[in-house]
C-alpha cells in the first residue's frame, strides 16, 4: 500500500476507508496473488504457477530416520510438471516452518535428495504445501517393484525405506547417465549341461529354467572349479527363456571367476558386473544398462541383490554362509532372505549354492520351499580330496616337524605335496575367543535355562553369554565331566615356522589386506587365512592344512560349528581330487566328521534339528537391542513386544582391549510366525523414542535376525 492511502485509511478515523475496506481490500489482493501465476524464481518457486493436472507430489524423503520412514506431499511447480515423474529423484527442502508461507505454499528450510513415489490431484494435508525444489534427473530410477521390495525389505528389518533405498540405489553419475546403454541381444539357445550331468537332478533344473519355469534348490556344489561354468549354465538356461537372471557373490575375486565363465559361455555384453571394484561411473552406467532393459544378467556383489532385472527367471546366491552377504549398514538386510522375498514377489527361480550348506538352507530343504540339487555318493568321492584328521595333543617325531609344532602326519603331508606342485596351509585368524566345553567329550557348555553358550569372563565363575544366569553346578550331560576346556592348541606364526622347517621353497601369504587371487601351478607354500585362499592355477593344490581346529570350533557363537566346515569345505574344495587335506583338530568332533564324508548337508540337517528342540534360529526369530543400560530399560518398557516373546539378559557388551563395556544387550526370541510382530512392535518403540528426542549417548541398536548372537 501506498503512503497516500495509509494516511487516508488511519483506524479510528471514521472514513469510509475504515479498517473494513482495509481488511476487504487485503482479502482481494491475496486472492488476486493466488490466481495470478507470475514467473517462476530458482529454487524457492515463491507464487509460481502450480501444475494444472495431479498437482501434488508424494515424495519419499532420502532421510533414514525411523519418525520420518513415511511419504510427503509437495507441490509440482507447473515448470516441473513434465519432468516431475514417479520414480525420478528430486531436490526438495524440509523443516520448513508454518511462519515461511507465501502465496499459499512454504518456502525456505534445507535442500535435501528425495523420490517422486506418486502424482496426486489432491493431499490430505491440511496445511500449506512446499513446492519441489527441483527434478535431478529424468531418469526414472525408482520402479514400483522395487519400491515394493526395499518396504517389504524395510518392515522385516525394522529399518527405514530411505536406509534400504540407499543400498539400493546407486549415486547418480551424470555422465555415465548421459551415454546411451546398447541395444538388448536377443535371446542365447539353451546351453549344454556341461557340469551339470554330474548331479542327479542337474539336467531337469537347467531345463526347467530354460522352459519358464520357476524351480527353487539348493545346491550342494562338488568340489572343484567346476562350480563357476555350472552357474554361468543356470543363467545362460534363463536368459534362452527370454527372462532375466542375477547372482549374487560374496566378493570381487569369486565375481570374477563367474564373469570369466560367462564371457566364455555368452560371450561379451550378455551380462552386467556391479561390484565396488568398478567405480562409480562404471557401475553406474552398467547399473542404468540393466535398469533400462539392455542387459538381462547381472552378477555382482552384496548391493547387486536389489539390481533392477527385468523379467526376472532366476535369483542366486553363491556361499550364502559368507559374513560379506550381510549388509553392515542400517537395516542390516541379509542376501538370501532379499532374494527369497524376490523369488515369491517376482514368481522366479531361487537357487542357493555352495561348496557346504547353511543350517538356513537346510531349512528351505526341509520345509519343501526348495529342493536339495546334489551328487550321489559315488561322485562326491570320486571328485573330493582324501581327508585326513589328527589330534591337538599328537606331537611330530622329527626336528623339523617340532620346528613347526606340527604333527608328523601333516609335516610328511606338505612334504610329499611339494613334489608336485602348490600346498595350501589355512590358518584361523587371530582374536577367536574360545568358547567353553567339556574337556572329556568335547560338549559345548550350555545354559539350562535359555542353552545359550557358557562364558567365564573373570577366568572363575560361570555365566551364560545370552541370559547371563550365573550357573554354579554345571556339568555335562552327556558323559557326566565336571571339567571344561577352553585352551586353543597350536601355532600362531605358522607360516614363519613352516619357512624355517622348508627353508628351500617360497612360502606366500595371503590374508587381511593383502589377497592373492591366483597362484602358479609349482611347488610352494601358501599360508592363507579362512577366505583368503587362493586360486591355484592348473588342477589345484597338491595337499593342504587345516590348522587350528580347536580356535574356529570353540568361537563364542552358535555357528562356531557350521562356518568352521563351510570355510574347511571352502578350502579342500581347492585340493586336486588326488590330494589329500590334513585338519588338526578333535576327530570325534561332529564338523570334523562331515568334513571327513564330505557331508555338509547332513551336517545342516542334524544342526537344524538340535536347534528346533533347543529354539535356536533359524527355527526361531530373534533380535538384539543393545544401549546404554537405563536406556536400554526404558525402551524395552516401552516396547509392546508380541506376547510369546522371551527377553533373554541383559548382559554387559565386550569393551574393546579392556576398555570399560559400553552397554547392555538383550536377545529377544519369539516362535516362528511371530517375526513380522517382533519387527514392526521394535520398529515402532525406536520410531517413537526417536521422535522425542535422545541424547548421542542413549542411542538403541536394533539387529533383526544378527549373524553373531553368541
Amino acid at each position: 500500500m501506498s503512503s497516500e492511502n495509509e494516511s487516508r485509511q488511519r483506524p479510528g478515523d471514521g472514513s469510509p476507508g475504515g479498517p473494513p475496506e482495509q481488511l476487504a481490500l487485503i482479502r482481494e489482493m491475496v486472492a488476486e496473488a493466488k490466481a495470478k501465476a507470475p514467473k517462476a524464481k530458482p529454487r524457492t518457486w515463491r507464487g509460481a504457477a502450480l501444475a494444472k493436472d495431479l498437482p501434488v507430489a508424494r515424495v519419499l524423503v532420502n532421510k533414514g530416520v525411523l519418525h520420518l520412514d513415511q511419504l510427503w506431499d509437495y507441490a509440482v511447480p507447473e515448470e516441473l510438471s513434465e519432468a516431475a515423474r514417479p520414480g525420478v529423484r528430486v531436490r526438495v527442502r524440509v523443516r520448513v516452518g508454518s511462519h515461511h508461507v507465501h502465496g499459499g505454499r512454504r518456502e525456505g528450510g534445507r535442500l535435501i535428495d528425495g523420490f517422486i513415489v506418486e502424482r496426486r490431484a489432491d493431499t490430505d494435508y491440511h496445511g500449506a504445501l512446499a513446492a519441489l525444489a527441483h527434478v535431478v534427473s529424468p531418469e526414472v530410477v525408482l520402479t514400483p517393484a522395487l519400491l515394493s521390495l526395499a518396504r517389504a525389505v524395510a518392515d522385516r528389518y525394522a529399518g527405514s525405506l530411505a536406509d534400504v533405498l540407499q543400498l539400493a540405489l546407486p549415486p547418480r553419475n551424470a555422465r555415465a547417465e548421459a551415454k546411451p546403454s546398447p541395444a538388448p541381444l536377443p535371446p542365447p539357445p539353451p546351453p549344454d549341461p556341461g557340469g551339470w550331468t554330474r548331479y542327479a537332478a542337474g539336467p531337469a533344473f537347467l531345463r526347467s529354467l530354460a522352459a519358464g519355469g520357476a524351480p527353487r534348490a539348493v545346491w550342494t556344489a562338488l568340489p572343484g572349479p567346476g562350480w563357476a561354468d555350472e552357474l554361468a549354465r543356470a543363467i545362460a538356461a534363463t536368459l534362452a527363456s527370454g527372462r532375466g537372471a542375477l547372482a549374487v557373490l560374496p566378493d570381487g575375486r569369486t565375481a570374477s571367476r563367474v564373469d570369466t565363465a560367462l564371457t566364455a559361455l555368452l560371450g561379451e555384453g550378455r551380462h552386467a558386473t556391479l561390484t565396488a571394484e568398478s567405480g562409480p561411473e562404471k557401475r553406474y552406467r552398467q547399473w542404468l544398462a540393466v535398469h533400462r532393459g539392455s542387459v538381462r544378467a547381472v552378477i555382482g556383489t552384496r548391493a547387486a541383490m536389489f539390481a533392477p532385472v527385468r523379467d526376472l527367471g532366476l535369483v542366486a546366491v553363491w556361499d550364502d554362509g559368507d559374513s560379506s552377504h550381510s549388509d553392515d549398514r542400517a537395516p542390516f538386510p541379509h542376501v538370501r532372505e532379499v532374494l527369497e522375498l524376490r523369488s515369491v514377489s517376482e514368481s522366479c527361480g531361487f537357487l542357493a549354492g555352495g561348496t557346504g550348506c547353511t543350517v538356513e538352507a537346510a531349512q528351505l530343504v526341509a520345509s519343501g520351499w526348495a529342493r536339495p540339487l546334489a551328487a550321489d555318493r559315488e561322485t562326491v568321492r570320486a571328485c573330493a580330496p582324501r581327508i585326513r584328521t589328527v589330534g591337538d595333543e599328537l606331537l611330530a617325531r622329527d626336528e623339523a616337524a617340532r620346528a613347526a609344532r606340527l604333527p608328523s602326519l601333516a609335516w610328511e603331508t606338505v612334504r610329499d605335496g611339494l613334489k608336485t606342485g602348490p600346498v595350501l596351509v589355512q590358518v584361523p585368524r587371530r582374536g577367536y575367543a574360545p568358547r567353553l566345553a567339556c574337556e572329556r567329550c568335547r560338549t559345548p557348555a550350555r545354559c539350562r535355562a535359555c542353552a545359550g553358550p557358557l562364558e567365564a569372563p573373570d577366568a572363575r565363575d560361570l555365566q551364560c553369554g545370552w541370559c547371563g544366569r550365573p550357573e554354579t553346578a554345571w556339568h555335562c550331560e552327556e558323559c557326566g565331566s565336571f571339567r571344561l576346556r577352553a585352551q586353543v592348541v597350536g601355532a600362531r606364526r605358522t607360516a614363519e615356522e613352516l619357512g624355517r622347517a622348508f627353508p628351500a621353497v617360497p612360502v606366500r601369504t595371503s590374508g587381511r589386506d593383502h589377497v592373492l587371487d591366483e597362484v602358479p601351478d609349482r611347488p610352494a607354500l601358501v599360508v592363507s587365512t579362512p577366505g583368503a585362499e587362493p586360486v591355484a592355477a592348473g588342477a589345484g593344490y597338491a595337499a593342504a592344512l587345516l590348522l587350528d581346529g580347536w580356535a574356529m570350533l570353540t568361537r563364542p557363537d552358535l555357528r562356531a560349528g557350521e562356518d568352521a566346515l563351510r570355510r574347511w569345505i571352502a578350502a579342500a574344495s581347492l585340493v586336486r581330487a588326488d590330494g589329500q587335506v590334513v585338519v588338526v583338530a578333535e576327530p570325534t568332533l561332529r564338523p570334523v566328521q562331515a568334513l571327513v564324508r564330505w557331508d555338509p548337508a547332513g551336517h545342516a540337517a542334524r544342526e537344524l534339528a538340535e536347534r528346533a528342540q533347543l529354539g535356536f534360529p533359524p527355527v526361531s526369530r530373534m533380535a538384539a537391542v543393545a544401549g546404554r543400560g537405563e536406556a536400554l530399560e526404558a525402551f524395552l518398557d516401552t516396547a509392546e513386544l508380541p506376547p510369546d516373546a522371551e527377553v533373554l539378559g541383559p548382559v554387559p557388551l565386550p569393551g574393546r582391549r579392556g576398555a570399560p563395556s559400553p552397554g547392555e544387550r538383550v536377545l529377544i526370541r519369539v516362535p516362528p510366525g511371530s517375526g513380522a510382530a517382533l519387527a514392526a512392535a521394535l520398529k515402532a518403540a525406536q520410531a517413537a523414542r526417536l521422535a522425542r528426542g535422545v541424547p548421542a549417548g542413549d542411542a538403541i541398536r536394533v539387529r533383526i535376525d544378527p549373524p553373531d548372537i553368541g
